[in-house]
């Protein structure tokens, strides 16, 4: 019996090496829970002297923070908010994240020393979307002063922007006969497949000549060829500076662990699938001699000579070039008027008075025309006002610091990302009253009204030198855009109202796409028949 007993106790109780095994197990994972936390005490007096943030973990710094916590974007502003900091800190491997919330640091970094931070970071999507970098928002050195010196002297120059304006006021005219078919066949607009179609219009017929690329619609619609390419450029607008892993641990990227490289492979082929048979098939004529005048930018790009007389922009440089003007085109003037519309629609006192305005400035026998656009301060409000409280990104494009310097008295080490929070700017209660508010008479106290913003209390069209050089051409679209709209209708929401709230994404859309119902205002005879 003793035996036996003694053999249950065996069995039942671990072993003297299993128990040891057990305890230096323990005394491991408390001794690397250890080691981080004081690690990241360590790091924390390492890093002195450098704006506040998150603590690093070892080697991946905040990666796994980054990676967890999506949208990333509001993780970022979150604990900025718990901080009460307009200046921050985030890690990832070896490389510094500097997000900024305050218009005097971000003109400290944009205007006071622009020159330091002039260079763009190199990443898997902005390497796959400009070629190797040819295209002027994402090349550095030479390759960036070439492209936009190009672009300011052949591409929106004031004679350029007037010598297309008819293909803007063409798509002005279909935007109208569109949304009143859609009254004709009592159905409610899509504020959203009308703003980003309306931009994606007029930038084909500038860029490519065409605003379909199949045969469109009968009620002047895009057909299912131009949502799969507009759909595409939205989609590019989610990776291309996002934090992929592979930008910071280059060794995983054939692994492709967060899909983007084959996400962005995908968006490319789609915008090059309509693209490309354009393009080469313009080249050919052009070499050929069968094409001998010009009408759009795609010929400008291609007849460009240099002193030699060779083309001046290989084929490459053009296609890229094009993908790059298109998608810097629509993103940002069509979100901005979604939100206009839903904002005015919600607050009909708004519409009544931007309604007054154009009645007065242009009348009720025609149609507002971009020469009206200066004297339209109110609804030129009512779009700066979308741009401050509803970007589309919530960062802008990042700026990278070429050596080490300072920025609000705090160290920022050479290769430093710096983001401007878009989303940030336009909401810091320190800068604007009451700034969830949607109110356009805020910008209706500088007289002449305009959409761009050089204190950057916001970020329309960005400033410094690698900012927007488009800011004309931006103004007409978006301005037009919302003025057609406005003027030509009478606009109601439907019987389960607006929602207001954001898209929990990356991109800060409204959650649902905008609609409405329109109902002409203007006499019948002003209202296009065909598009």
């Amino acid at each position: 019996m003793k035996l036996t007993h003694a053999t249950t106790l065996t069995d039942t109780f671990p072993s003297t090496s299993t128990s040891t095994a057990i305890v230096n197990l323990v005394v491991t994972i408390l001794s690397i829970l250890g080691f981080l936390k004081i690690y990241r005490r360590v790091a924390n007096k390492n890093l002195a002297g450098l704006p506040p943030g998150p603590s690093p973990w070892p080697i991946v710094g905040n990666l796994p923070e980054l990676l967890r916590c999506k949208p990333t974007f509001r993780w970022i502003h979150g604990f900025m908010k718990e901080m009460n900091t307009d200046i921050a800190c985030i890690r990832v491997r070896n490389t510094h994240f500097i997000p900024v919330l305050c218009p005097q640091i971000a003109r400290e970094i944009y205007k006071k020393k622009d020159a330091i931070f002039s260079t763009r970071p190199l990443t898997l999507g902005t390497q796959e979307t400009s070629g190797g970098y040819l295209t002027p928002i994402f090349a550095n050195n030479e390759q960036w002063k070439k492209m936009k010196k190009m672009l300011i002297s052949e591409v929106v120059s004031p004679a350029r922007i007037k010598w297309l304006h008819d293909k803007r006021a063409k798509e002005g005219d279909n935007l109208v006969f569109y949304v009143q078919n859609q009254y004709k066949a009592n159905k409610s607009v899509n504020l959203r497949l009308v703003t980003r179609h309306y931009c994606a219009n007029v930038s084909r017929r500038m860029f490519l000549g065409r605003r379909n690329f199949g045969r469109g619609m009968p009620d002047g619609g895009p057909g299912p060829e131009e949502i799969e390419h507009v759909d595409s450029i939205f989609n590019f607008m989610k990776y291309v500076y996002s934090f992929c892993i592979s930008d910071y641990f280059p060794f995983l990227a054939g692994l492709d662990l967060d899909g983007q490289q084959r996400s962005m492979k995908h968006i490319n082929n789609v915008i090059w699938k309509y693209h490309n048979p354009i393009i080469d098939e313009r080249i050919q004529h052009w070499r050929s001699g069968k094409r001998k005048d010009m009408d759009d930018i795609l010929d400008v790009l291609i007849t460009l000579k240099d002193p030699t007389g060779s083309p001046f922009l290989s084929d490459d440089e053009i296609r890229y070039q094009l993908v790059e003007l298109m998608i810097a085109s629509v993103d940002n003037p069509s979100n901005a008027i979604e939100w206009a519309m839903a904002e005015m629609i919600n607050q009909p006192e708004l519409m009544k008075k931007a309604h007054e305005e154009i009645d007065r400035v242009v009348g009720k026998e025609r149609l507002v025309q971009e020469s009206d656009i200066e004297e339209l301060n109110f609804v030129k409000a009512c779009a700066r006002e979308a741009y401050r409280l509803h970007p589309l990104s919530p960062f802008n494009v990042p700026h990278m610091s070429v050596e080490d310097t300072t920025v609000a008295g705090y160290y920022i080490p050479k290769g430093s990302h710096a983001l401007l929070s878009r989303y940030g700017l336009g909401r810091n209660p320190k800068v604007w009253v009451n700034p969830l508010k949607f109110d356009p008479e805020r910008h209706m106290k500088c007289g002449n009204v305009s959409l761009m913003e050089s204190d950057l209390r916001f970020i329309s069209f960005s400033t410094g030198r690698r900012g927007c050089i488009a800011g004309m051409l931006g103004t007409y679209m978006t301005v037009m855009l919302l003025a057609r709209l406005v003027q030509c209708f009478d606009w109601t929401a439907p019987p389960n109202g607006i929602d207001l709230s954001e898209a929990v994404d990356e991109l800060l859309t409204p959650a649902m796409p905008v609609t409405a119902f329109a109902k002409p205002r203007l006499p019948h005879h002003l209202y296009p028949t065909q598009n």
